[in-house]
């Protein structure tokens, strides 16, 4: 009885540090939208400029992602856990000491580098400690905790700047990070067995270094061109398209594109590409947008753009209703055109007419886009065998952050190019992210034969 106890007890702890780590680099990804026009004002540079602070982020997340598997193998997940906690905690406090762009950029970096070990990491070791059949009720008590954390970011983003120095909202992670350190350090358990697994060297060099190369330019791009920017941004592409070749002919390369031979895979994460561009560079853009033109604060700001996140919880829960009257195609392309829709009405609303109006159409974003999204995570990897699906969910989780990223460059581009207060400008910049979304539903279209593939199963599941 006593060991059942303790065997009870710390699978509790196992699951407490995870829902903690997973909500606080949630939370992270999206605290920093309502609070760039606060920092921007502060270190003397426009909201554009800060396009970094989220772009970096994400950068380092997907940089870390394809590495994971090998360094919880090579030195044990409970150790490399507690790591990657130190990491995002230090990291943090890098963030609220920093008084420059290109500090906040790089303390970011190394957040993102952190907080993308959380999740396969801790995945990892919940599936070690958990048995198949204890998984399902397991993943459903994960959801909501770990869910609703983007949602709140822009909320406790608001109230932190409204009310205390913006520092506040990396400071937040200090005293979860050191809960979740000395937590696990003391009561979770270490199951590792090196199973002799090789890191690959050489396209780890060539991601980790080509990919932030070509980010960094694209992002510099906002301040300016310059000959310097320019090489390290070609150099950048060189080392990105030599990992593809090098990835294609190698037996177990850091993301395994061969992947994406399969065509459903191959579609849907375009999809999910195009989709998560479009999406993230309106989450981006809309909090600048909303405050810079109608004066409202950082609060206001997080609370409005929360809608969105609503029609995103409501779509999850009348999703399998939707799939059995419509089925897996329907609702993605449906998806991706209505949520275009309410962009363009977003668009030409503007940040200062209808609230109501708004509401209704970030409502109406969260919802259809909602409904594309989770219908896209359930049908890409329809085809990928069980041997192949841990490194299909990573390069399909690496190419959806990177996508984010690439929106998040393209939107900063766009409002780098007039003054900050122009709400013309910024109706341009969400025609863009419409655009985005259009050229989804369009490929949606296209791969109608790919899609449609999956759809026995998921009428199925519904």
């Amino acid at each position: 009885m006593k060991m059942d106890k303790k065997v009870k007890y710390q699978r509790r702890v196992l699951c407490t540090v995870y829902i903690l780590a997973m909500f606080m680099a949630a939370l992270d990804g999206t605290i920093v939208y309502v609070a760039l026009p606060s920092i921007a004002a502060e270190l003397g540079v426009t909201s554009a400029q800060l396009s970094g602070l989220t772009v970096w982020y994400l950068v380092g997340v997907s940089m870390i992602l394809p590495c994971a598997g090998y360094l919880g193998d090579r030195f044990g997940s409970k150790k490399m856990f507690i790591v990657s906690s130190l990491v995002f905690t230090f990291a943090s406090y890098m963030c609220a000491l920093a008084d420059s762009v290109s500090m906040l950029n790089i303390a970011r970096f190394f957040q993102g580098l952190g907080g993308g070990l959380f999740a396969p990491i801790g995945m990892a070791m919940i599936f070690r400690t958990f048995s198949i059949e204890e998984r399902p009720k397991l993943s459903r008590s994960f959801v909501i905790p770990i869910a609703i954390a983007p949602a709140l970011g822009p909320i406790i983003g608001g109230l932190i700047v409204t009310y205390l120095p913006w520092q506040w909202i990396f400071l937040i992670n200090i005293p979860i990070g050191l809960f979740i350190v000395i937590i696990g350090a003391l009561f979770l358990q270490e199951k590792h067995k090196y199973m002799g697994k090789k890191l690959d060297v050489k396209g780890f060099f060539l991601m980790v270094v080509g990919f932030p190369l070509f980010m960094y330019t694209l992002n510099k791009l906002t301040a300016g061109m310059s000959l310097p920017i320019i090489v390290l941004g070609i150099i950048g592409l060189v080392m990105i398209v030599t990992y593809v070749f090098h990835a294609l002919k190698t037996e177990h390369p850091l993301l395994n594109l061969k992947l994406l031979e399969e065509k459903t895979f191959k579609r849907i994460s375009m999809l999910s590409f195009l989709g998560a561009a479009g999406l993230q560079g309106f989450l981006y853009l809309f909090p600048i947008m909303y405050q810079y033109t109608t004066g409202a604060s950082p609060l206001k700001s997080g609370l409005t753009i929360f809608i969105e996140a609503i029609g995103l919880m409501v779509a999850s829960r009348v999703m399998p209703l939707t799939l059995k009257l419509l089925g897996v195609y329907r609702v993605i392309v449906y998806g991706f055109f209505l949520s275009s829709v309410f962009f363009l009405l977003i668009s030409w609303i503007g940040p200062t007419g209808s609230i109501i109006g708004l509401q209704i159409c970030l409502f109406g974003i969260g919802l259809t886009l909602g409904h594309a999204v989770i219908a896209m995570q359930y049908t890409a990897f329809h085809h990928i065998n069980k041997e192949k699906m841990s490194q299909a969910t990573t390069l399909f989780n690496v190419q959806n952050r990177l996508g984010a990223a690439m929106g998040i460059v393209i939107i900063s581009l766009i409002i780098s190019l007039f003054s900050i207060e122009n709400e013309q400008l910024y109706q341009i910049a969400i025609i863009s992210c419409a655009v985005l979304l259009l050229a989804a539903g369009l490929f949606a279209i296209n791969s109608q034969t790919a899609i449609k593939s999956t759809s026995p199963k998921m009428k199925k599941a519904s």
